[in-house]
């Protein structure tokens, strides 16, 4: 399988663990990064050495130009692009009346608007049959206090990818969507005391935090063809988190 799959902000964290998941599965792999080119390119040399086929490219995933040249970038790398996976996002945690309209302005560019302009250009350049997957998470339906802009806007991903695996599906699109839970990770852990997470893995019927790896699996899964039934679900992939 040497399929293209564009990921987007695959430098670090989840989007890193799909790319590794995916290369291991043979597809051709075009990652993309706002920042952090260092870790980009240790990416992909990583999935080089490997044996697997990699390219980094800079985008805002908020710019639709940006988006169009990385398509671009795959079709003329690679050749006709199969997948998608809008994973790159951005996250602060802000009381709603503290949330000016710059954290807005960025938080639904990086997770609405960049999910919804993947979602217009794969629309046109994906092969029929290919597959589209964007990134939610679960505290969309926790309701996490402080996180409502962010959950604003990954609740609209939710809604769009429910209408585009519908509006998609006369060409075989299937679009479909991973709500990550908790996720172990240094940026989860930094600044929280022994006793805030105990408190968060309490909330685990598992008793444990997930890890990304576990993630990057289920997104694997609905780019594969066993999940060729899949189409327009959300996969709460939490340990059972309400």
């Amino acid at each position: 399988m040497t399929t293209p799959v564009i990921v987007t902000g695959a430098s670090a964290g989840i989007g890193a663990a799909i790319a590794r998941r995916l290369s291991r599965a043979g597809h051709d792999l075009v990652l993309t990064y706002r920042t952090g080119s260092d870790r980009a390119a240790a990416v992909v040399a990583e999935l080089e050495r490997g044996g697997g086929r990699a390219v980094a490219v800079p985008a805002d995933v908020a710019s639709p130009a940006d988006l169009r040249a990385v398509f671009d970038t795959a079709e003329t790398t690679f050749g006709p692009v199969f997948g998608l996976v809008n994973n790159a996002g951005a996250a602060r945690v802000r009381p709603l009346a503290d949330s000016d309209d710059a954290l807005i302005r960025d938080l639904f560019g990086a997770n609405l608007f960049g999910a919804l302009y993947g979602m217009r250009e794969a629309a046109a350049r994906l092969v029929p049959g290919g597959a589209i997957v964007n990134l939610s998470s679960t505290a969309v339906h926790t309701a996490t206090p402080g996180l409502g802009v962010y959950l604003a806007a990954k609740s609209g991903v939710e809604t769009l990818t429910r209408v585009a695996a519908k509006e998609f599906g006369a060409r075989g699109i299937r679009v479909n969507a991973v709500a990550p839970g908790l996720i172990d990770s240094p940026m989860f852990r930094e600044g929280k005391t022994d006793a805030e997470l105990r408190r968060f893995l309490a909330q685990s019927p598992l008793g444990r935090l997930g890890d990304n790896d576990e993630i990057a699996a289920a997104v694997a899964y609905l780019l594969h063809p066993d999940s060729s039934w899949v189409n327009g679900q959300i996969l709460r992939v939490n340990g059972g988190v309400a």
